[in-house]
């Protein structure tokens, strides 16, 4: 089992920054794709970005790059994700998520696990 634990979530105006961060302990054997999902209030969840193992290889979902950077800690178990020129629409839920494929990392039915979520808002 791998357990992933989010902080850093809040609120903020738009046009701010945010940084999440997320912990993973367990049976990570040092050798888990990490990343970040979030869901709006009635949506789906949705990919936000990936980094892989070595954080050499990163995929971000249109509708954030250029404004999010995911990043890996020299541990290897922990992830951040920097969000830049937040917008009123990445207001969401943000899951921390793990898999041991980076090539399944966008799709939330190949996620192996999932982290209770933190809340970011972005007002106006």
């Amino acid at each position: 089992q791998v357990q992933l634990v989010e902080s850093g979530g809040g609120l903020v105006q738009a046009g701010g920054s945010l940084r999440l961060s997320c912990a993973a302990s367990g049976r990570t054997f040092g050798s888990i794709t990490m990343g970040w999902f979030r869901q709006a209030p009635g949506k789906e969840r949705d990919f936000v970005s990936g980094i892989s193992v070595s954080g050499v290889n990163t995929v971000y979902a249109d509708s954030v790059k250029g404004r999010f950077t995911i990043s890996r800690g020299s541990d290897k178990n922990t992830v951040y994700l920097q969000m830049n020129s937040l917008k009123p629409e990445d207001t969401a839920v943000y899951y921390c998520v793990a898999v041991f494929s980076f090539g399944s990392i966008r799709q939330a039915t190949n996620i192996d696990y999932w982290g209770q979520g933190t809340q970011v808002t972005v007002s106006s």
